[in-house]
């Protein structure tokens, strides 16, 4: 056997980092199945939380907010380390940086 062969890659890159940002998630919450990215969960579960509420169910309102911030909190998590991955995206250069 050849020494090069043993080095092709074969099938999808294992060290390609996935983007939470556009991951498709699946959610098990209370009552109710999702799937969607993190931003369409997030929006499903506020939209829940607001019908809720207008039902006059202040617990399952609640309940949807909740689960709502954590996906809010993936979504910010995963925008704060491509800002911190991409320095220069957006204009957020560091104190005397490049061009």
């Amino acid at each position: 056997m050849r020494n090069g062969q043993n080095k092709r890659m074969r099938g999808r890159s294992r060290n390609k980092g996935h983007n939470p940002l556009t991951r498709v998630y699946e959610s098990n919450g209370p009552d109710v199945k999702i799937r969607g990215t993190a931003s369409h969960i997030a929006e499903k579960y506020q939209q829940l939380a607001r019908d809720a509420q207008a039902s006059g169910d202040p617990i399952a309102s609640e309940n949807y907010s909740q689960h709502a911030e954590h996906y809010l909190r993936l979504i910010a998590a995963a925008q704060e380390q491509f800002r911190q991955s991409n320095p220069y995206y957006q204009g957020n250069r560091p104190e005397g940086g490049g061009p």
